[in-house]
């Protein structure tokens, strides 16, 4: 058990970048507008993150490198090379500096449910002071710039959250049998764009970068890529255990007027008492809080990578990074701002991002001078390839809805 428990951790983390206010409001309002319809959804998304991240883990403990970085030296000619890092840089620095808003919003949004009015006036300008104390205690936490102190931190949070949402569930009282067919897939044109949602805030690029990175730091030999694999699929299907619950809460509202889990923690307190409404509200923060640590943590790798910059989690060249994608995000969570077009921006990246990242990987694992023996199966290839045409729709859809907000 002591040896199982060392092993943990960037597994976690990676669970911990994608459980957060966008996953959250997604979940719910699936569970509120399908019941338990979607559940197969979920698990196909699980299934899709557990193959790329495993790839992600095992690319990163054999090269030692992580993904930007690999991408850097593998890829001679100067003209695409310059393109992909555009891209990359583009749509997880920025994206991640415009999410991170989201993010301290979403934490935020989880205590307003429980707490008195978080926002205070200065001047002719309000902003709220929750935002700010979440910024700092992210702030301490990376700048300490140590890698137990990071993993141990999001674990305990990773873990407060997943207590959380999984005890709001089991008060629900749901109808086990109800919950079972929710895993037979179910086609229907107005589920579509959930079903895409759904798999979409799973299988997310910035978190491939992110994992890479991140066991290279802890684990050092392809002996150790056993404990990877362990790890990542226990964190991973820890995170698809969250996301359910998340969904089967939802089923239980009988109101169509929730769009978020504030709004599902309010709707449960009438039928389910104090008790759901404050753990739920507090799994709430918990993922935003995690969240707003790992998305300036992953655009600090990205660009350190795409960069070729040789020092760690405590160079002033690194640290300058995630304080400005933090910094960025408590400004504009603080005093309520939303940037439409840096947003739409980062969706139409992101959007071109995911099945481009998806297809290197792809092509990064079959190559020899990088694993050696280590290559993809043929079982894995086939995977990826169905995952990277799944990519390919999201991404596409992901760019859809962005030119549509910037037509309307």
């Amino acid at each position: 058990m002591k040896n199982w428990l060392k092993n943990i951790g960037p597994g976690t983390l990676v669970t911990a970048a994608f459980i957060g206010p966008g996953t959250v409001t997604m979940c719910t309002k699936a569970g509120v507008a399908f019941g338990y319809d979607l559940l197969w959804a979920l698990a196909l998304s699980i299934i899709a993150c557990l193959v790329l991240q495993e790839m992600a883990a095992r690319l990163g403990i054999v090269s030692q490198k992580g993904l930007s970085e690999v991408l850097r030296s593998e890829i001679h000619n100067p003209i695409l090379k310059s393109i992909m890092i555009f891209i990359i840089i583009s749509a997880i620095f920025i994206g991640n500096a415009a999410y991170e808003a989201g993010n301290l919003s979403g934490a935020v949004l989880g205590l307003s449910s429980v707490i008195e009015s978080p926002f205070i006036a200065v001047g002719e300008v309000t902003f709220n002071y929750i935002s700010i104390l979440i910024g700092l205690i992210a702030f301490i936490i990376l700048y300490i710039g140590k890698y137990k102190v990071l993993e141990r931190s999001l674990i305990t949070l990773v873990i407060f959250m997943s207590l959380a949402f999984i005890i709001t569930a089991i008060l629900t009282k749901p109808n086990l049998l109800e919950v079972l067919q929710g895993f037979i897939p179910n086609f229907s044109s107005n589920k579509t764009w959930t079903i895409i949602g759904l798999i979409g805030t799973t299988v997310v690029p910035y978190n491939l970068f992110l994992h890479a990175s991140l066991v290279s730091e802890k684990w050092k030999s392809s002996d150790d890529l056993q404990a990877a694999k362990r790890d990542t699929q226990v964190a991973i299907l820890l995170g698809g255990l969250i996301s359910m619950a998340i969904v089967v809460a939802a089923a239980s509202v009988q109101t169509q007027d929730v769009t978020n889990a504030a709004d599902l923690a309010l709707s449960l307190e009438p039928l389910f008492g104090q008790a759901a409404k404050h753990v739920l509200a507090l799994g709430l923060f918990a993922a935003g809080i995690t969240s707003a640590i790992t998305a300036p943590l992953a655009a600090a790798y990205v660009v350190k990578g795409c960069f070729g910059w040789s020092d760690g989690l405590k160079s002033g060249k690194f640290r300058m990074v995630w304080i400005l994608v933090l910094i960025t995000g408590v400004v504009f969570s603080s005093v309520g701002f939303k940037s439409i077009e840096i947003i739409t921006f980062a969706q139409i990246a992101n959007g071109l991002l995911l099945p481009i990242v998806a297809a290197f990987l792809l092509w990064a694992m079959n190559q020899t001078n990088l694993l050696g023996r280590f290559t993809n199966t043929k079982t894995q290839n086939i995977l990826g390839f169905i995952i990277l045409l799944i990519t390919i729709g999201l991404g596409a859809k992901s760019i859809w809805l962005a030119v549509g907000k910037m037509v309307s």
